[in-house]
C-alpha cells in the first residue's frame, strides 16, 4: 500500500539530513553508497537508477501520486520521480547507462510499467554484502564488485561491457585523457585510424553507447572522482570539461536529482 503523503518536499536536497557519500564507478555503472539520508525533489535523469538502503524505508513518487515504500527501487531512464530516504542510516544508489547490455536487460526484464520493486531475494542476496563492504572492509575495489554484483542478480548473468577491441581502447583512453577540452566524432574517430561512420557504429558495439553520452557519463565520473579527493567545485568542472561550475550544477540536477556540492566524501575506501 502507498505510505502516507509527507509535506511538499524541498527545492532543493535537504543537506541538513544528508550525511557522507563514498563513490566508485565503471564502465556503464557508478555507486554513491552513504549514511543518512535526504529528501530530492523531482527530477528525471538518463541513468537506470537501482536504490535501496541496509533496511526498509525507501519512498518514491512520481508526478502527483502518493509516496509508496520499498525494500528497494529501480527507476527506467528519464523517469519523472522524488525520493525520500530520511528513515535511513545506510543507503545506496546504483546508476546503470541505460544503452549498455546491463541496462537493456534491466528494462526488459523490471522496468516496463515505471518504478518497480526490487524483488526481497534479490535484496537478501545482494544488499548485506555491499553495505558489509563499504562499512567493514573499506576497500573500494570489493564495493565496486558487490555493487556490480547487484546488477548482476537484477539482470540475471547478463555479461557486462568488456571493452576488447583495441581501436577503442585507444579512443577510449584519448577520451579520458582530454575530458577539459572538447570533444568531437571526427577527433575521436582519427585517434582510433576509422572513419566517423566505421567509429560511430563500432563504438556502440563496444561499449553499448553512443559517444556523446559516453562523454558526459565519463565527465560526471571525473567530476565525482576529484570531488571526492578534495577538488573544488570550480576546479573539478573545468577539469571535467564543463563551463564552470554553474553549468555542471545544472546538469546535474537535471541528470542525477542533486546538484553536485552535496558530495561530501566519506573517506572510507582504500
Amino acid at each position: 500500500m502507498p505510505a502516507p503523503s509527507t509535506p511538499t518536499t524541498p527545492a532543493s536536497y535537504d543537506v541538513r539530513r544528508s550525511g557522507l557519500f563514498d563513490f566508485v564507478a565503471w564502465d556503464g555503472g557508478c555507486l554513491l553508497i552513504g549514511t543518512l539520508g535526504g529528501l530530492v525533489p523531482p527530477h528525471a535523469h538518463y541513468a537506470i537508477q537501482i536504490a535501496f538502503g541496509s533496511g526498509p524505508g525507501i519512498r518514491f513518487r512520481s508526478g502527483s501520486e502518493d509516496w509508496t515504500s520499498y525494500g528497494g527501487a529501480m527507476i527506467p531512464s528519464r523517469q519523472p520521480h522524488e525520493m525520500d530516504s530520511t528513515e535511513l542510516t545506510e543507503w545506496a544508489i546504483v546508476f546503470v547507462e541505460p544503452e549498455t547490455r546491463e541496462g537493456r536487460a534491466l528494462t526488459e526484464r523490471w522496468l516496463r510499467g515505471g518504478i518497480a520493486h526490487i524483488p526481497e531475494s534479490v535484496l537478501a542476496e545482494a544488499g548485506p554484502p555491499l553495505f558489509s563492504a563499504w562499512r567493514d572492509r573499506r576497500d573500494a575495489d570489493a564495493v565496486r564488485g558487490a555493487a556490480r554484483g547487484v546488477v548482476a542478480a537484477l539482470t540475471r548473468g547478463v555479461d557486462p561491457v568488456e571493452l576488447s577491441d583495441e581501436r577503442i581502447l585507444r579512443a577510449v583512453a584519448y577520451i579520458r585523457a582530454h575530458l577539459d577540452a572538447p570533444l568531437t566524432l571526427e577527433e575521436v574517430a582519427a585517434e582510433a585510424c576509422l572513419s566517423p561512420s566505421r567509429f560511430r557504429h563500432l563504438f556502440v558495439e563496444q561499449t553499448g553507447m553512443a559517444l556523446r553520452p559516453y562523454i558526459l557519463w565519463r565527465r560526471f565520473l571525473r567530476v565525482w572522482e576529484l570531488l571526492m579527493n578534495g577538488a573544488t567545485l570550480s576546479s573539478a568542472a573545468h577539469a571535467a570539461g564543463f563551463a564552470d561550475a554553474a553549468h555542471l550544477t545544472r546538469t546535474s540536477r537535471r541528470m542525477f536529482g542533486i546538484p553536485p556540492s552535496v558530495l561530501q566524501t566519506a573517506g572510507r575506501l582504500h
